[in-house]
């Protein structure tokens, strides 16, 4: 079965940085999105920015120019890059994926998660 467990969360001061990591098992599809969501208490579920089969990236405009996404193939393993990080920025974050390209930054049409991981920002 599928399974996605991120790592890299932590604590950071404003302006800092940190690199998520999501590993990817079972998820052998040749289309699909793989994608960094967040939730914060009380919110929706938001896509911060997405990956799809045939390479295009998504973001939210919240993170764009601050967070990048990126994958190794070899070790299906999914990365968010997050510089400048803010106080706004403090929230669950989690993997996911389907077996789908297409509207990658809709958090409703994806399949598989992650447990997720915790970022806090502090000022």
């Amino acid at each position: 079965q599928v399974q996605l467990v991120e790592s890299g969360g932590g604590s950071v001061q404003a302006g800092g940085s940190l690199r998520l990591s999501c590993a990817a098992s079972g998820f052998t599809y040749s289309v699909y999105c793989m994608g960094w969501f967040r939730q914060a208490p009380g919110k929706e579920r938001e896509g911060v920015a997405a990956i799809d089969s045939d390479g295009r990236l998504s973001y939210a405009d919240s993170v764009k120019g601050r967070f990048t996404i990126s994958r190794d193939k070899a070790k299906n393993t999914l990365f968010l890059q997050m510089n400048s990080l803010s106080p706004d920025d403090t929230t669950m974050y989690y993997c996911a994926a389907k077996p789908r390209n297409g509207l990658c930054l809709r958090a409703s049409l994806y399949d598989y998660w992650g447990q997720g991981t915790q970022v806090t920002v502090s000022s």
